[in-house]
Parts: C-alpha cells; structure tokens; sequence
C-alpha cells in the first residue's frame, strides 16, 4: 500500500502534522522523504515539538524505517544534527544520488539579490545546488565520506517493500503551488512538488499508488512574494487568527481566506483520492482538540462537506489541534 502525502497551497498546510498522524494510525514500514532543508514540518508529539528540515515525520514510530529519496539535496550539517537531535541513527539512510548542499551554494543563495529578494528565498542553498545539479556538476551523498553510513538504494527498498505487501508513505515537501512547473511561477521553487514528482524522487512509478492525501489549510497562508488572492492585511490577518511563521525562517506568513478554486485545481493535478483539512480549530474554536466525529460543530462540518463537494474528493481527516493526537479520522467515505 503506497500513500502519497502533498500539500495543496503553498506548503504551510500541516503536512508534517498529517503525515505523523497517519504515520501512527497506518504504521508504514518506510517513510520517503523529499524535497529539502528550505522545508519544515513541524510535529507536535504527546508535548514536544519538533521542526524537521530532512528526516521524515514518520520517526515518531520506532519501527518505521525513514529514507531521503534520490530527488532530494541534502546539507550533511543540517541532516547530521538533526539525526542526532532525534536519536534516529540506524534507521535513517539517503540515496547516494541525493544531492549535496555545500556551504558555496549557502554564501550564494544569499548574496544573490534575485533569489533573496525577487523570490524571497529562505537562503539555506538549495537554489543554486539545484542549478549545479541541472549542471552535471553537484556533488552526491555517496561522493560524501561523513554521509557513508547513511547510504542506501531507496528505489530499490521502496519497490521491495511494495512487493511484500508492505505500506510505504511517500512525505512531499512545500506547496502545489510553488510547483515549478504549475505554481505562480516565477514565485516558485526550484522543484516539481506534485505527487508525481514526489514519486519520481523516491523512484516509484504511478502505477504503483494507492493513495493521495492532499492536505489543505482552513485558510491560505504563503511565505515571501508572489501572488495571492484575497490577501489579507496584517491587520485583519491577525483579528482571525490567521497569523503564522515558517518553520525554517520565522518569517510572517502572508494570509487569505480558504480558496476553493485552488483546492479543486490541487486536487486534480495530484490525482487526490483524499484531503485532509487542517487548522479547523482556527476557523471553529469550539471544535478545539477533538478526535471524534461527534464533536465537530455544523458549521465545521458543513465547510468540510462544502470542501467535498467543491473538489469531488472526500475529506478524510480532520485536525483540530497542533498534537499529532489532535486529529479526527472521517472515514474513506468522507464526510
């Protein structure tokens, strides 16, 4: 059973939220991560919080096996801490074609006025190590002495795994809408973030899916520039509740109510066959914290059907809370 887990805005959904619930719900036996350390998923587990730049939000179940696919660039520094941080050694391995940050690509990635200021960059490198791997230039995580441990084939674990009968999920990074290829370019990413992509990076072909989970926001949030419809002054952000910072940078997040047409394009680019909605206790405080059906409001419920029925794809889950546990499960059937 292969989950595919994307998000459908511009990446500051709760993807790591979602994907440590349905990681302790479904008990995967591998989590791929992709993308890279310009990304953060947050998981807040029974008190702690935990910001992740590059191991995947599975880690909060011991037995999982957690895996950075091929597509991915990694700074040795930033993955080689936060290992040790989480005391995940021994079972977190990189594909060895895994791109390598190096600290040329940071010092450039923030002296170049373009990607710091046009785009708004988080500068952690990742743009111009993409450039140097479009080049045939970058170097790899298996050309890396310090990485040698970590090394492993993660096409060939992912595929093994599938053929067991075994459940992979498949962690994206970022937002459908920082897609290169179908976001608000030229504010977007150097990357391809649909669930296609995150396939392609892990080295698992489509036919091989049995799930997409796009999970959306209650309202829409986007760091740094381009577009976004129905933006909200600071002000009026903050009266609702609204107000956010990146994971990796701090920076405030730009707000907007829920956008409907967005969530149905998302929804069909990425093939969904679920959506999860985060963040509903914003929008309904009174819905704070549950984990049973019975205790969402009406109101909530009928945005969650409106949702539904707008994207054609049921909605099977709800958070409700930061607590990886803050979380109702609806059913396949949706709501």
């Amino acid at each position: 059973m292969l989950t595919v887990i994307v998000s459908g805005f511009f990446g500051d959904e709760g993807k790591g939220k979602i994907a440590a619930f349905l990681a302790l719900k479904e008990r995967p036996k591998i989590t791929v991560r992709t993308g890279s350390v310009n990304a953060g998923h947050t998981v807040v587990y029974r008190g702690v919080t935990y910001r992740l730049r590059l191991v995947p939000c599975s880690f909060i179940v011991p037995e999982t096996r957690l895996l950075i696919g091929a597509g991915a660039n990694v700074d040795p520094r930033v993955f080689i801490e936060e290992v040790g941080l989480l005391g995940v050694k021994g079972r977190v391995f990189i594909d060895g074609n895994a791109s390598v940050i190096e600290e040329k690509h940071v010092e450039a990635d923030r002296s170049n006025g373009f990607f710091r200021e046009f785009i708004g960059t988080t500068g952690t490198g990742v743009s111009p190590a993409l450039v140097d791997r479009v080049a045939r230039r970058a170097m790899l995580v298996k050309d890396i002495p310090s990485l040698n441990a970590y090394v492993t084939d993660v096409a060939e674990e992912v595929n093994s795994a599938l053929d067991r009968g075994e459940n992979v999920h498949l962690e994206g990074t970022q937002g459908f809408y920082l897609s290169l290829y179908h976001g608000t370019y030229p504010y977007v990413t150097g990357r391809d973030t649909t669930a296609a992509a995150v396939c392609s990076e892990c080295g698992v072909g489509p036919k091989r899916v049995d799930e997409v989970l796009l999970v959306l926001k209650s309202f829409v949030t986007r760091v740094g520039n381009g577009p976004l419809d129905g933006e909200l002054s600071p002000e009026e952000a903050e009266r609702r509740g609204f107000v956010e910072r990146g994971t990796v940078t701090g920076r405030l997040r730009r707000a907007a109510p829920f956008n409907f047409q967005m969530a149905k394009r998302a929804a069909i680019v990425n093939s969904a066959t679920q959506i999860a909605v985060t963040k509903l206790d914003v929008l309904f405080p009174e819905c704070s914290h549950a984990r049973r059906m019975e205790e969402l409001s009406n109101e909530c419920l009928h945005f969650l059907r409106k949702i539904q029925d707008e994207t054609g794809v049921p909605v099977t889950i709800a958070s409700t809370g930061a607590e990886a546990e803050d979380t109702v499960y609806i059913g396949p059937e949706g709501v």
